[in-house]
């Protein structure tokens, strides 16, 4: 005879047989979304090294539009550096769109923020002699000299 603890362990050997497949399912699902998830983030790197960077334009993509895009960008940053820079802007003067061109094309990744972008362009700008170094700020000790 068997007594009730008996019969409720073979109802659970199969149950828990049943939550270990969903439980081996369910981890084969999670490892297939980050393998793909892993893929999606390797081709977004690919897509922004080749709009801020250069890079080749991935397979799949027109290079006519990733260039005409690539080129909106840097003319973004252009735009957002100038109104951060005026100074710069004004040493580049008419050959701003030229001169920035060439200084984004000289770096393999824009900066992390304009701030950074802008006073590298203004330290590129000055390094050919383009801008003039920045005046220097008296000392407050200088006041009381004669």
């Amino acid at each position: 005879m068997t007594d009730g603890h008996d019969l409720s362990e073979a109802q659970l050997r199969p149950a828990e047989a049943q939550d270990l497949s969903e439980a081996q399912r369910r981890l084969a699902e999670a490892q297939d979304l980050s393998e793909a998830q892993r893929r999606l983030a390797e081709a977004q790197e690919r897509v922004v090294a080749a709009l801020v960077a250069g890079a080749a334009v991935p397979e799949g993509f027109d290079p006519e539009r990733m260039r005409v895009q690539a080129s909106s960008l840097v003319a973004k940053r252009r735009s957002v550096v100038a109104r951060l820079r005026p100074d710069a802007a004004a040493a580049a003067g008419p050959d701003l769109v030229a001169e920035f061109a060439a200084y984004a094309r000289s770096r393999s990744a824009p900066p992390p923020d304009y701030r950074t972008d802008a006073d590298d362009f203004a330290a590129w700008l000055r390094e050919r002699g383009r801008m003039p170094d920045p005046p220097r700020k008296p000392r407050w000790w200088s006041r009381f000299l004669p």
